[in-house]
């Protein structure tokens, strides 16, 4: 097997974590995954500032008191830190390199960025094969741009073991394996439904590692000694964070998340298997961010009565002070009935303004509010003072043809070496949405009220303007329940926000799970939306606290 552990799930994760991967036990390679949708939007305003910016730069921070443990214990580093400049990146590690007196080979991969005159940033989302080509050329340090998160493990898997384009299932294999540490933590316990149960109440889970087989199925697991856990039921959550339906669609190979089996392999241990792969699709997709224009907020809080008469005169007040245009007014109902102290008697007004000029929606609208101060409802007040407006961005997903991106690796020697798009490819086939099963022979038992969270866990999460939210049963019997009952009707009842909008509902059984794509949720994505939880990352735990009829069931986990 090759054992690959991760240090990183975002721009902005652990710090520490890639020395505590190296001091913590046996690895070939360590990966970190910086890129993310609003990631990219934000390295693209650093190379309008200056174009020699683009990567992440806390990475050289990062490895710059471990790379040289990285080297003497033979451990690979790959990652895409190097976002919109994988050379700048490159070169930078050399430099470093160089002033702590170390050898490193650095690879790095180019193709990803494509010309949009119409776009800040526009880049293909490519594959493994050019990590690997650098790998078999004595990279010890690779550095990509925009690749799929999983391919950071695929690359090295095919590196160790030769595989060929065709390889579908061990390429779906991988595939799992690097969805399943990508977001570090996240799959040791990380954002956890019942982070309770963990050993240690989830205070400071520890780094995960993939032990990927020659065969494409993986153990999931993580250093002794480190907090979190892995579990089936981790492994559940973060299969599902951040997926649609069935078909995973990556540049590689298409993997069938409806094929993936989870056992318990010993303590902290859980081995993937089963996974299929199909051909990839004959285009990549294209994440593309545009600056959107200027925002601003304030919040002001509503205490006592009549609330919804004083957020309606904030509302007329602020209207006729600034024009109706781009303003969004949400009342979050904190307030209590006969409370005891200001927090609790009160509500919030949220006032959020979104404009292509920066005079309107900066101090413009922040004054326009702090001067209702003394001519508004009673006991006015807000959360902050003034402020001017900030630049949003918007991202949209594209598709590009495999075969039009020149994707290309950079061995450490120079040579530039043409990475090849997949000479099979299969048209995208859509799975049809799942209707729910019909209830079984005991639909009448009896039930209690509780919150859903008492017998289901959930993971959230954004994709864009989209939202995917997938719950799983902790048992069979629940299962048997949930997937009759968790409709996409009854999701609007729960979740009334996603009523007016489309909703995709997926089943996979293997998993005791229900996915749902809500379409839209998010709006332009997370950078743009104003919504109070703007990546969809509560929306699964919203639903849990939901109070239902829940059946009595005879639970053992």
């Amino acid at each position: 097997m090759i054992r690959i552990g991760n240090a990183s799930g975002f721009y902005g994760d652990r710090f520490t974590a890639w020395q505590e991967m190296l001091d913590g036990g046996e690895l070939d390679v360590l990966t970190g995954d910086y890129l993310a949708e609003l990631t990219m939007l934000i390295l693209g305003r650093d190379r309008l500032r200056d174009p020699a910016l683009g990567h992440a730069k806390t990475f050289l921070r990062q490895i710059e008191t471990c790379l040289g443990t990285a080297l003497d214990r033979g451990v690979t580093l790959v990652t895409n830190a190097g976002g919109l400049n994988p050379s700048g990146l490159a070169a930078a590690i050399g430099a470093l390199a160089d002033r702590l007196g170390l050898a490193v080979r650095v690879g790095y991969v180019e193709g990803d960025a494509l010309r949009r005159p119409d776009a800040l940033t526009a880049n293909a989302y490519l594959g493994a094969y050019g990590i690997a080509a650098c790998l078999d050329g004595g990279a010890d340090v690779v550095v990509t741009g925009r690749v799929t998160d999983a391919s950071l493990v695929v690359g090295p898997a095919i590196a160790r073991y030769g595989w060929g384009r065709d390889d579908l299932d061990a390429l779906a294999g991988a595939t799992v394996a690097g969805h399943l540490v990508e977001c570090g933590a996240q799959v040791t316990g990380g954002n956890y439904s019942f982070f309770t149960e963990l050993p240690d109440g989830g205070h400071r889970p520890g780094f995960p590692i993939a032990e990927v087989h020659p065969d494409g199925s993986c153990v999931i697991t993580k250093h002794p000694g480190t907090g979190g856990a892995v579990t089936v039921e981790t492994v559940t959550a973060q299969l599902l964070y951040e997926v649609g339906g069935p078909a995973y669609l990556g540049p590689d190979v298409v993997t069938r998340l409806d094929t993936v089996t989870l056992d318990a392999d010993g303590p902290d241990r859980v081995r993937v298997s089963g996974v299929r792969g199909t051909p990839p699709p004959a285009t990549l997709k294209v994440g593309v961010t545009n600056l959107g224009g200027f925002r601003n907020a304030m919040t002001f809080v509503l205490c006592g009565l009549d609330i919804p008469a004083k957020a309606a005169l904030v509302r007329a007040q602020i209207e006729e002070a600034v024009g109706k245009d781009g303003l969004e007014f949400t009342l979050a109902r904190t307030d209590h009935r006969d409370a005891a102290d200001t927090e609790t008697a009160s509500a919030l007004l949220h006032v959020h303004l979104r404009d292509g000029d920066r005079a309107r929606a900066g101090r413009a609208f922040s004054a326009a509010a702090v001067e209702l101060a003394l001519a508004s409802y009673p006991g006015c007040t807000l959360t902050t003072p003034p402020g001017d407006a900030t630049p949003y961005g918007v991202f949209t997903a594209d598709t590009v043809p495999q075969d039009a991106v020149a994707h290309v690796a950079v061995l450490p020697d120079g040579t530039r070496l043409p990475v090849e798009a997949p000479a099979r490819t299969a048209a995208v086939v859509a799975d049809e949405p799942a209707d729910p099963a019909p209830p079984g022979p005991d639909g009448d038992r009896p039930t209690r009220r509780g919150p859903l969270g008492d017998l289901v866990g959930a993971r959230s999460g954004d994709k864009g303007g989209d939202a995917n939210l997938g719950v799983w049963a902790r048992t069979d019997e629940t299962w048997a329940w949930l997937r009759g009952w968790l409709t996409v009707e009854r999701l609007a009842e729960l979740l009334p926000e996603t009523a007016p909008l489309t909703v995709e509902r997926y089943e996979l059984p293997n998993l005791r799970a229900v996915n749902f794509v809500i379409r839209g949720l998010l709006g332009e994505g997370v950078a743009a939306s104003t919504r109070f939880d703007p990546q969809a990352k509560a929306l699964g735990e919203l639903l849990r606290s939901r109070v239902v009829d829940l059946p009595v069931l005879e639970v053992t986990l």
